[in-house]
């Protein structure tokens, strides 16, 4: 556990919990308890004073969804305050020390008591699962109302707002004297990290075989000042975590990859085997055992800073940081900057840095050639369009499963003299206001030591209509090829609504070939496909994108299924691109096949 968990629990007397059928039942009254605050003074639940309601939330310093509801429980609790209800925040995980709890307290500006629940046993007697979970206690301690504070959190990923508001519904009932027209929802967020037991024995153990799969699974994202919420590089913090990970593993929501294993073979596949799979989940099922530290493996190294080294150009989004807002949906922001190119310019390796990374959910850098008209309506529509008729388009890419973009040698990208970057970049809020500057930085080389141009490419349709709570749209586009090119990577993408993506290559001789299956879209990750062994698109191939589109109420992502879905940059509205990357044919392999037609 990181930092010294100095203070410790009071003594509780409560019911215990009872058993129905198969599954554990949270005790409908419990008796008062106390803990202590992450201040070190003591906190009672006793019911002697005004209060008419007590709100019991179950809260963890690394879990994302406590970012949205953080600052909410606290909006609520001063809203509520007035009217006798009190709040109380309770974290119950194993991996979290106080000195981290006191620093979430401080991040969210809590001002309600926040409390040290070691060994999880207030959890354990109210049965409590997930952060954030909240529980409504009445003055005789009986539990009112379970569940989550409202809709907007979901499994995997966070509606745009919240259509209900199950807590405050909850406190009003109760408060006009009615019984709470629903007592008891299925939570949503991550598992309470409870502490196990190691067996004596197991086969499997973190040392010998499980450090060495986090090593090469997880550790690119679940590391310090990355994108993964917490740590995955050291025992003592990761073993709160473990039922969360045995869930995730279980349901192979992570690592994230999504292409059908039946179509297509690819060299940056992020599924775990099965062998991975089974020695995870056994070693959860285990107890998480250490095992002999001799066995551990030496440490991955990772760079600091800049992963593709140190840039020949910095270019930042604008001049000055765009302030991201605590809470709502920020439409899609577009940021068009002159680098002030007078030269081709070979790219051999570019990366986005966000500004503020927790924010920041995707940015994708396009370019657009001197002679193309933009207009602040259609910048992505233009970048997409040049990309076909100018060769320019989609030059980086900064998201969740996207890594950097390098070059194998003697390949670069080519950005025409006189081009200007946009960075079209979706923020996601996080509780509090944030500053972002976004930049991407540059690695360039010498034409002379190029033999194949890598071009980033979009088959686009911005003409569809998804009928309003159409569960099943089909949206298709395409894109022709007019001389042989390599293809290299594809990056499905689509917004809340998009369900599934295919790419077909249809040959000049007839001959149609599935290569990326995407049945399980998913917007959280923009998911570049590479390609193990590149494919030849001869001249006259079509390749053939198809999007499928769920705007019915099943969709639990969807803003509005009561209405039509137009294409547009924002969220809630469609995109159907069909990204790619192909590279032209080596010189002298050009030449002979123009020569043989």
């Amino acid at each position: 556990m990181r930092g010294s968990l100095f203070l410790t629990t009071c003594l509780l007397a409560m019911f215990s919990p009872c058993f129905i059928g198969l599954e554990f039942v949270a005790a409908a009254t419990i008796s008062d308890f106390s803990l202590p605050t992450v201040e070190g003074r003591t906190w009672s639940s006793s019911p002697s004073d005004d209060g008419k309601l007590l709100v019991v939330a179950f809260i963890g310093t690394e879990c994302p969804l406590m970012q949205l509801y953080g600052p909410r429980l606290e909006k609520l609790s001063q809203t509520y305050q007035s009217r006798g209800v009190r709040f109380v925040a309770i974290d119950s995980n194993h991996q979290d020390s106080v000195d981290e709890v006191a620093a979430f307290v401080s991040k969210y500006g809590l001002t309600f008591p926040v409390l040290m629940d070691s060994g999880s046993r207030i959890a354990d007697v109210l049965m409590a699962k997930r952060t954030p979970e909240v529980f409504v206690l009445d003055s005789t301690r009986s539990v009112r109302y379970r569940g989550p504070i409202d809709d907007q959190g979901r499994v995997g990923f966070v509606r745009l707002n919240a259509e209900e508001n199950y807590l405050a519904d909850a406190i009003e009932e109760l408060l006009a004297g009615k019984e709470v027209s629903k007592p008891e929802r299925p939570a949503i967020g991550c598992l309470i990290g409870r502490k196990h037991e190691p067996v004596t024995r197991s086969n499997v153990t973190y040392a010998k075989e499980v450090s060495r799969i986090f090593q090469s699974r997880c550790l690119e994202c679940h590391r310090s000042g990355e994108i993964g919420p917490f740590a995955m590089d050291k025992y003592d913090d990761l073993v709160g975590w473990a039922d969360m990970i045995r869930e995730v593993v279980d349901q192979e929501r992570m690592p994230p990859w999504f292409a059908n294993p039946e179509h297509g073979k690819f060299s940056n596949e992020a599924r775990l085997t099965k062998q991975e799979k089974d020695a995870i989940l056994a070693w959860v099922d285990a107890g998480t055992p250490m095992g002999n530290p001799d066995d551990l493996p030496e440490p991955r190294k990772f760079v600091d800073g800049w992963s593709i080294g140190v840039p020949d150009e910095v270019i930042a989004m604008a001049e000055k940081p765009y302030a991201v807002p605590a809470d709502g949906a920020v439409p899609y922001q577009h940021f068009v900057v002159d680098p002030g190119w007078s030269e081709d310019k070979w790219i051999k390796a570019c990366e986005v840095r966000p500004g503020a990374r927790s924010v920041v959910h995707h940015v994708f850098v396009l370019s657009i050639p001197p002679d193309a008209k933009v207009s602040k309506r259609n910048e992505v529509q233009t970048a997409v369009a040049a990309a076909n008729a100018f060769k320019g388009g989609l030059i980086a890419a900064c998201a969740p499963g996207t890594p950097a973009f390098t070059t194998p040698p003697k390949m670069a990208r080519r950005v025409p003299a006189g081009s200007k970057i946009v960075f079209q970049i979706h923020y996601t809020p996080n509780g509090r206001p944030e500053d972002d500057l976004t930049r991407v930085g540059f690695k360039f080389c010498d034409e002379s030591e190029v033999e194949q141009e890598i071009l980033g490419l979009g088959a686009q349709n911005f003409l569809f209509r998804i009928p309003a709570n159409a569960s099943d749209h089909v949206v298709k586009t395409s894109y022709r090829f007019d001389e042989d090119k390599i293809l290299r990577h594809m990056l499905p993408h689509m917004h809340l609504r998009g369900k599934s993506f295919q790419y077909f290559a249809v040959f000049p001789d007839g001959r149609r070939e599935l290569l990326l299956d995407v049945p399980r879209y998913d917007f959280n990750w923009q998911i570049q496909y590479e390609l193990a062994e590149p494919r030849l698109m001869p001249k006259g191939t079509v390749l053939e994108c198809i999007g499928h589109y769920d705007n019915s109420s099943s969709n639990p992502a969807n803003p509005n299924p009561n209405t039509i879905v137009r294409p547009g940059q924002q969220t809630w509205e469609e995109m159907m691109i069909g990204w790619f990357s192909v590279v032209s044919l080596p010189k002298d392999q050009g030449t002979a096949n123009r020569a043989s037609r």
